[in-house]
């Protein structure tokens, strides 16, 4: 039951790891060219309670197929290969920091305070420990990592290696030439009164006009707060492979599993004639029948487990149709306990069978918990998810004027307009896991 439990929750590309372990573990077991349906369907049936002589007749039956071809196996490799091969690596934060750094010094101790620097960056390209430590970690003094932060500072994108969001902004602002004495103030010292729009405020404290302030605030809110984020993360990327593709038959939209990173088991010929064989050992047929056993339960795991994606991808397919016919913005509020009372399975087994896996669709590849989602009724009554309400608020946002864009509270009143009624927290919440900024920081010169 473990194992069985494993292998449902385990995505596309680590089952086949699972399962080429136990290819070494199971000397009876071998991989071939996908089965027929009809004989998938006929390796569910149990003969665990049947005679061992019976077993052995009925193995010898079920297992009677050709090896595959040499022809075929290079094609299957060749494929898989080239899936593997043809995975694109982003350039990374560091990575493109390293670069730089190479053609700026040659001197090996900057270089090495560099590399120390460049790894403690988080993924905004903000140094995350404090530079006497940076210092202590490389064995110089603290001259030397200044030396070597100011090198980073200098790098593309403009921004990176600073301390906080303030320094970030400073070194945009010398990258650009922006070199007057007011803006280096106001950014080092008043930027939260920037962002309040305290114009008059500090008009009167610095002595000009509200509208050279305004002016100011603009200059900044067109910098980057973020300056790492366009680059990619160095962790290592998961590869993901879409365990099935929604497709439409008719007027009903369907799951076909994606059964090319699997590979399809079989008994070896080899180890079936030893079973066979009366005059061998006693000890080593019980063994060899073991073996058997565990081997046809393997199969029958991996049938079960994609008979089970292959139910719930369907009822999710049922309920989604508006997502899978219109877009995002359709996507219905759905628990994984409905799921499973329409499946008949326990919400768990749901869970596991989603559980890292991904889903082709007509809008892209997506997580199969994506479409597990509460929501909220509309005006009118219409059940929307809580995933639409984030790309309602995405959309506009996307198509705001630069130079005037919309608050939260203005978010709110548009969409209560089309019957959904949010309260503003919830609007600056969403917009904050959209990774979308404060109107104040997105507005444009």
């Amino acid at each position: 039951m473990q194992q069985s439990l494993q292998f449902l929750q385990a995505p596309a590309l680590e089952l086949r790891a699972l399962i080429q372990r136990e290819l070494q573990s199971n000397p009876v077991l071998e991989e071939q060219e996908p089965e027929p349906e009809a004989r998938r369907e006929d390796a569910d049936h149990d003969a665990e309670s049947e005679p061992p002589k019976k077993q052995d007749e009925d193995w010898r039956e079920y297992f009677s197929q050709s090896q595959p071809s040499k022809a075929a196996s290079s094609e299957l490799q060749k494929k898989r290969d080239f899936f593997f091969d043809s995975q694109v690596a982003a350039e990374t934060l560091s990575a493109h920091l390293r670069q730089q750094l190479t053609l700026d010094t040659a001197n090996q101790t900057l270089l090495m305070v560099g590399e120390e620097i460049i790894g403690n960056l988080n993924e905004n390209g903000f140094l995350t420990l404090p530079l006497e430590e940076i210092a202590n970690r490389a064995g110089v003094d603290l001259p030397t990592a200044e030396q070597a932060l100011t090198l980073i500072q200098s790098c593309h994108p403009p921004g990176v290696g600073a301390r906080d969001l303030r320094e970030s902004l400073l070194i945009q602002l010398r990258h650009q030439g922006v070199a007057d004495p007011l803006i280096t103030t106001l950014t080092t010292e008043e930027l939260d009164k920037i962002g309040r729009k305290r114009f008059s405020e500090l008009a009167r404290r610095y002595q000009t006009t509200p509208e050279r302030i305004r002016e100011i605030a603009e200059t900044i809110s067109g910098l980057n707060p973020r300056p790492g984020a366009a680059f990619a993360a160095d962790q290592p990327q998961h590869i993901v492979q879409a365990e099935a593709n929604f497709v439409k038959q008719g007027d009903t939209w369907v799951a076909q599993l994606n059964r090319e990173p699997l590979p399809s088991l079989r008994i070896s010929d080899t180890y079936k004639d030893l079973l066979g064989d009366t005059g061998r050992d006693q000890d080593l047929k019980e063994y060899l029948r073991e073996r058997l056993r565990a081997g046809k339960f393997l199969i029958k795991c991996l049938h079960q487990r994609q008979q089970t994606i292959e139910n719930v991808l369907n009822e999710i397919a049922r309920r989604q149709t508006d997502f899978l016919e219109h877009g995002v913005s359709h996507l219905q509020p759905l628990t994984m306990n409905q799921v499973a009372a329409a499946v008949g399975v326990h919400e768990t087994t749901v869970s596991r069978a989603a559980a890292n896996k991904y889903v082709a669709t007509p809008w892209g590849v997506f997580p199969i918990k994506y479409f597990f989602t509460s929501g909220y009724t509309t005006s009118d009554g219409q059940n929307l998810a809580n995933t639409s309400v984030k790309d309602a608020i995405a959309d506009l946002v996307s198509r705001e004027d630069n130079r005037q864009p919309l608050s939260d509270s203005e978010i709110v009143s548009i969409l209560e307009e089309k019957g959904i009624e949010l309260a503003r927290r919830t609007v600056a919440k969403y917009r904050a896991e959209l990774n979308i900024l404060p109107s104040n920081l997105r507005r444009q010169p």
